[in-house]
C-alpha cells in the first residue's frame, strides 16, 4: 500500500497573503509542516502542491519535493487532486500547510491500520475543543456525526445547539484528510452543494451528496496560522520547544 502526502500551499491567501513563506525561527512556516510530514511513519513520499514561483523557489532551496499545480483551483482539495493525477498511491493525506506544530504522531491516526474494504473513502481527523473561544471562532470548523463516526454537518458556527442538555462536547476540524483516488475524482467532478457555498467547508461536498465521510478522533493541540496573531503565537511556542531541546 503506498501512501502520500500533499500539503497544498498558496502564497496568496485572502486573509494572510504569504503566509506559507513567513518566518518561524529562522524557517518558513511550510519547511516546518514538510519536515513534520516527513517524520510520519507509513508515509512513502511528500509533496508540497503549489501554483506560486517563489513557493517553488523555496522548497528548491530547502530539498522539498514540489509540485506546480494550476492557478485555477478552487480548493486545496483539487489541488490534491492534481497531485494524484500526477503520482500514483493508494491514498493521498492532505495536510494544511499552515500547522507547523502538528504532531506527525497526530497524523498517523490516521493512516489506514488494515485493507479498506470501499473504493470509496475519506476520513478526516477531529479534536474536542478545550478552549471556549474556539467553539465561536469562525475559523475553526464544529462537526457534528453520527454513533458510528460518520460526519452529519460542519459549520463554521457552533453546533450542536445546547437546547436540552449542557452534556455535549464541541469538536473541531483537524486539517489532515485521507483521500483515496476515487474520492479525489468524485470531489473534482462534482459542483459545491448548496451548504457548501455557504459556509465555505469543502468536506460539505461529501456530506451534501451522501458520500461517507468518516470522522477520527484525536488529541490534538495544534494551532493553524491563520492571522499575523496566530504566527506570533506558534513563533513563541516553537522558540520554547527548541530551546526544551537543548
Amino acid at each position: 500500500m503506498k501512501v502520500v502526502g500533499v500539503i497544498p500551499a498558496r502564497y496568496n491567501s485572502s486573509r494572510f497573503p504569504g503566509k506559507p513563506l513567513m518566518d518561524i525561527c529562522g524557517k518558513p512556516m511550510l519547511w516546518w509542516v514538510y519536515h513534520q510530514v516527513k517524520k510520519v511513519r507509513g508515509m512513502d513520499e511528500v509533496y508540497v502542491a503549489t501554483d506560486d514561483e517563489r513557493i517553488m523557489d523555496m522548497c528548491r532551496s530547502q530539498a522539498m519535493q514540489c509540485i506546480m499545480t494550476a492557478k485555477t483551483h478552487g480548493t486545496s482539495t483539487e489541488r490534491v487532486h492534481e497531485v494524484a493525477v500526477k503520482v500514483q498511491a493508494d491514498f493521498y493525506v492532505a495536510i494544511n500547510g499552515d500547522e507547523p506544530l502538528i504532531s506527525p504522531l497526530v497524523i498517523e491516526k490516521i493512516l489506514p491500520t488494515h485493507e479498506i474494504d470501499s473504493d470509496f473513502y475519506v476520513a478526516n481527523l477531529m479534536t474536542e475543543i478545550k478552549r471556549p473561544v474556539e467553539a465561536i471562532d469562525p475559523s475553526n470548523i464544529k462537526i457534528v456525526t453520527s454513533p458510528e463516526g460518520q460526519a452529519l454537518f460542519m459549520s463554521r458556527s457552533p453546533i450542536p445547539y445546547p437546547k436540552k442538555t449542557l452534556e455535549y462536547k464541541y469538536y473541531k476540524h483537524v486539517g489532515i484528510l485521507l483521500y483515496n483516488r476515487r474520492a479525489l475524482d468524485f470531489f473534482a467532478d462534482t459542483e459545491p452543494g448548496y451548504n457548501e457555498k455557504i459556509e465555505d467547508i469543502n468536506e460539505l461536498r461529501f456530506i451534501e451528496h451522501n458520500k461517507p465521510l468518516k470522522m477520527i478522533c484525536v488529541e490534538s493541540e495544534s494551532l493553524s496560522v491563520d492571522t499575523p496573531m496566530d504566527l506570533e503565537r506558534v513563533r513563541n511556542i516553537m522558540a520554547q520547544r527548541l530551546v526544551e531541546r537543548k
